[in-house]
């Protein structure tokens, strides 16, 4: 089944919400649903089951800033296999769905297992939880020439790290007993009425919090927890073409999970400094290069600042304020080189007129004034009053 734009398949604009996005979901999960296609057709069934995957796939895409701020700006070229049901990494349907129908949500027909039958899951049911460690969020700075090249930053972070003592256990003698009230499943089973019948929910076990285990001795320098507060450098690489507002996940960078769950992630979000001379618009830079009335007039040789050093270009005589020159491939470089391009660096030509003059340079003028070569031809006034009317239409 061929990719749709995900705000297209959930019936959303591109500056909806997240609850509204959210809940576009949640329509389409419940209409889709297997359990409500059970008076149809076996055609209509597998219709409704590609839906049902690609609602979901949109969602993933959607609701992730990171992959969503991608799509954005390049379409499925910059997902970068992290989306989709085809073997892409990242993606994890019982994860969206648990996200929004709670988890252990099971809508019934599954035996019991949520929704690994629909998709090849085997009918498993939920096992122990691992502890997660919470995210991280760190800011870096760059400037322009770090953007073009691509670079690497090191922070050193204060976050959990695994306890040494125990090993991350929380267990001061090493042993770890079986819950005795979930038996070491992780969870308890509660039945309730719903619109779509009787459905069961698993929730994590209160006793054990959803490991399935319990500990009589623990640790003496983590309290059982298996986490302490520690530092780690931890080393940041920047692709080159990055944007302002772009953020980067490091997973498993994060806080580390208690008991040996698993880790976090730390998000980087990307700061661009402002250049002194250069603008940037995308991969395209800007120059505002500021002529003197010989130079516009004679033409001649001019300086250009660009992020690899100074180049000189050719002022053409006559030169006009307002003239374009475009320095092709002397931009920034396209994001992880999807297309391996760069931009180019556009240069907008003004020209400086002296406010104060001495009597000798007067004379000069007066005397151009008077010359033909300095007025303006009949089809240079109509060009220029055309482009004042393009202006406003």
């Amino acid at each position: 089944m061929a990719q749709r734009d995900p705000y297209e398949v959930l019936g959303v604009s591109k500056t909806a919400s997240d609850a509204e996005i959210k809940s576009a979901y949640k329509k389409a999960a419940i209409k889709y649903h297997p359990d409500r296609q059970t008076d149809k057709s076996d055609a209509e069934k597998k219709e409704a089951e590609e839906k049902f995957k690609e609602a979901a796939e949109a969602y993933d895409i959607l609701r992730d800033p990171d992959k969503k701020a991608r799509y954005d700006q390049y379409g499925f070229a910059g997902m970068g296999g992290a989306s989709g049901f085809g073997g892409g990494a990242g993606f994890d349907i019982n994860d969206i769905l648990n996200s929004v129908f709670g988890s252990g949500f099971n809508f019934g027909g599954f035996s019991g297992g949520g929704f690994e039958d629909f998709f090849g899951g085997g009918g498993r049911r939920r096992g122990p939880q691992r502890h997660q460690g919470g995210d991280l969020r760190l800011k870096v700075r760059l400037s322009l020439e770090e953007v073009s090249k691509g670079c690497t930053k090191k922070f050193k972070v204060k976050k959990y790290v695994q306890c040494q003592h125990c090993h991350g256990s929380g267990s001061e003698d090493g042993k770890v007993d079986t819950c005795s009230s979930c038996h070491g499943t992780g969870y308890v089973v509660r039945t309730m009425n719903t619109m779509f019948g009787a459905m069961q929910q698993q929730s994590a076990c209160p006793t054990c919090g959803g490991t399935g285990q319990m500990i009589k001795h623990k640790c003496s320098h983590c309290q059982g927890s298996g986490v302490t507060m520690g530092e780690e450098v931890v080393e940041v690489q920047i692709p080159a073409g990055v944007q302002e507002g772009m953020i980067l996940t490091l997973q498993g960078k994060g806080h580390a999970g208690r008991n040996n769950g698993m880790s976090g992630d730390i998000q980087v979000y990307i700061e661009i400094e402002p250049h002194a001379d250069l603008q940037r618009n995308g991969d395209d830079l800007y120059y505002n290069l500021l002529l003197d009335l010989p130079t516009a007039m004679l033409g001649g040789p001019a300086e250009i600042p660009t992020i690899d050093g100074r180049v000189k270009i050719k002022i053409e005589p006559g030169t006009q304020p307002g003239k374009i020159v475009r320095l092709r491939g002397k931009g920034l470089p396209t994001l992880r080189g999807y297309d391996n391009g760069y931009g180019d660096l556009i240069v907008n030509i003004s020209v400086y007129i002296p406010e104060h003059l001495t009597k000798d340079e007067k004379e000069v003028l007066e005397k151009m004034r008077d010359s033909d070569s300095f007025k303006p031809s009949a089809q240079t006034k109509q060009t220029f009053f055309q482009k004042f009317k393009n202006l406003f239409n």
